[in-house]
């Protein structure tokens, strides 16, 4: 075999994960025209990037030797007719179906491992909440194969995603192997956010085991999860007087950005001492901010809904020098990790340095001095 014939497309990191973000937005937010849209969203996006950008994984459908990806449109292919991808249309606003329609697929206390195992790595699962991961895996199901089999073909309908479990398989584009999965990865997932011809075709080299999931149902999850993630944060954002600065298109990305995160009554979720590794937004129940003083935690503030912590560490970046702890119930927090920070909330920057006065001023009636007084946040 030749070099030419076996020479690998390598997809970046940095594109596959820009093109999945994009693509979720899109097709949670369905404006009228692609390319307008297309326009304007990757204009903000560059408007926003920091001097370095890093990204964690990749994203769908992928072509790279490391990745996990039969239906990416190849580059090889840049020069022939593009189908539509945004063919079918999904509105989750609309689909007031939650439950009924969604697959499940009995399985054994091993056999759920042995899925767990395999999807946690899976990029596109992360953002769900741990009842719409029960779901994704009620309805993936186990496909057996042996060498030989075709798993997907170039040019058919997409109808599956695919996670690896175990097995050696090939990936060609018009006949010419490109890639090689052993025993790990995943493809098949662009299929799942809209109808795409797959634009490459994986063969099963040797006998393995796939976890399979149809379009439909993980589009409903999925796209319906990142819809109402969107909607509660946007509401959250909108009563934090600090995010006024922002322009609307930069609160949704703020939004998109935040992760969930629960305590219990008396949990503590910020230690006294420690480097900060972001800031949160109160969506439901009150914090009390504590302070080490004279061998004792002296109360600073309590914080409710709609109010944020955090922030300042971050500005100063100086450690935490104040512990939080949640109080009178369960307490559920919006979570923004360092990098998302500085990438998103630049806007907002100068405000949170006029109120690191604010809060030393709090620190001096309290305790009566400015020496000392750190960064209580």
């Amino acid at each position: 075999m030749s070099s030419d014939s076996s020479r690998r497309i390598q997809v970046p990191e940095e594109l596959k994960e820009v093109l999945l973000q994009f693509s979720i937005s899109f097709l949670v937010e369905q404006p009228p025209d692609v390319i307008d849209y297309a326009v304007e969203y990757f204009t903000k996006l560059q408007s926003e990037r920091p001097s370095v950008s890093h990204t964690d994984q990749s994203t769908d459908d992928q072509l790279s030797v490391n990745s996990q990806d039969a239906d990416a449109e190849p580059p090889v292919m840049a020069s022939s007719r593009r189908k539509s991808v945004f063919a079918e249309a999904y509105d989750p606003e609309a689909d007031d179906d939650d439950d009924g329609a969604t697959a499940v697929f009995p399985k054994t206390d091993e056999q759920r491992a042995r899925l767990v195992e395999s999807v946690k790595n899976v990029l596109l699962f992360r953002s769900l909440e741990k009842e719409q991961m029960n779901q994704v895996l009620d309805a993936m199901f186990e496909r057996k194969v042996q060498p030989g089999d075709f798993i997907i073909r170039q040019g058919d309908d997409g109808d599956n995603f695919y996670v690896i479990e175990s097995g050696v398989y090939k990936v060609y584009i018009n006949d010419k192997h490109i890639n090689t999965y052993n025993h790990t990865g995943l493809f098949g997932e662009l299929a799942l956010l809209y109808n795409m011809p797959r634009a490459a075709t994986v063969q099963a080299e040797t006998n393995g085991l796939l976890w399979a999931m149809d379009r439909q149902t993980f589009r409903r999850i999925l796209l319906k999860s990142a819809f109402r993630k969107r909607k509660m944060y946007e509401e959250l954002l909108n009563s934090v007087p600090m995010l006024k600065a922002l322009q609307n298109y930069e609160r949704m990305n703020l939004a998109d950005a935040l992760v969930s995160k629960s305590y219990d009554n008396g949990e503590r979720i910020i230690k006294q001492g420690d480097a900060a590794d972001g800031m949160y937004f109160i969506e439901e129940g009150t914090v009390s901010v504590r302070m080490d003083q004279d061998d004792a935690e002296v109360e600073i503030s309590q914080l409710g809904k709609g109010q944020y912590f955090g922030e300042l560490a971050l500005v100063t970046h100086r450690p935490r020098a104040a512990s939080v702890y949640a109080t009178g119930g369960v307490v559920k927090l919006a979570f923004l990790d360092v990098k998302a920070f500085e990438r998103l909330l630049g806007p907002c920057m100068d405000i949170m340095k006029r109120n690191i006065d604010d809060y030393e001023s709090q620190l001096v009636k309290i305790f009566g001095s400015k020496n000392n007084i750190t960064d209580t946040r």
